[in-house]
């Protein structure tokens, strides 16, 4: 059983994560669940403890039940740091190392590999910043499971769509081998 920590940034995909968590546990893995402040927006910390059967960490600093700082303890426990949905802004800043949450923190704590599945809006996700981040993540090493095109939420259509839960679990089967 490997260790999972997903996290869910501020997108309307992040209800996609609720599918994504239920098939990893499904597939046998321990799903520890962050949130970004943004997510707890679209879907709630209880719809995630209750598909992974584990607490959700929203916070940096949340009370912790062991003296260890949350996003250390994360970071070392996982076998996989994946973020579904990823947003433009997170994934600036795992790129740019910035590390102001608990997500963040635990991408630059963590010596795991790292996966992430952008979701945002096409003139998002096709600016030359958001490009530069990407190539620059795929440098360090640091997969990404390539966005798809379709229907946005924003009403338009292009690239921009967080891949779907199956192929994330794919590209997460491949990374465990």
């Amino acid at each position: 059983m490997s260790e999972i920590v997903l996290g869910v940034t501020g997108s309307i995909a992040a209800y996609k994560a609720c599918e994504l968590t239920r098939l990893l546990v499904k597939d046998g893995h321990n799903v520890h669940v962050i949130m970004t402040r943004n997510a707890t927006e679209f879907v709630t910390p209880l719809t995630f403890r209750t598909l992974s059967r584990n607490s959700v960490c929203c916070e940096l600093f949340e009370d912790p039940a062991t003296w260890v700082p949350g996003h250390i303890s994360l970071a070392v426990l996982a076998d996989l740091v994946v973020v579904a949905p990823c947003t433009a802004n997170v994934l600036s800043k795992v790129a740019c190392g910035i590390a102001d949450d608990l997500l963040t923190s635990t991408c630059l704590a963590t010596t795991a590999p790292l996966l992430l599945a952008p979701a945002m809006n096409t003139g998002m996700y096709e600016n030359a910043a958001t490009q530069a981040n990407m190539r620059t993540l795929r440098q360090r090493g640091i997969k990404l499971v390539e966005a798809g095109t379709g229907e946005l939420a924003c009403g338009t259509s292009g690239k921009g769509r967080m891949a779907e839960p199956a192929e994330i679990v794919e590209a997460i089967r491949v990374l465990l081998k």
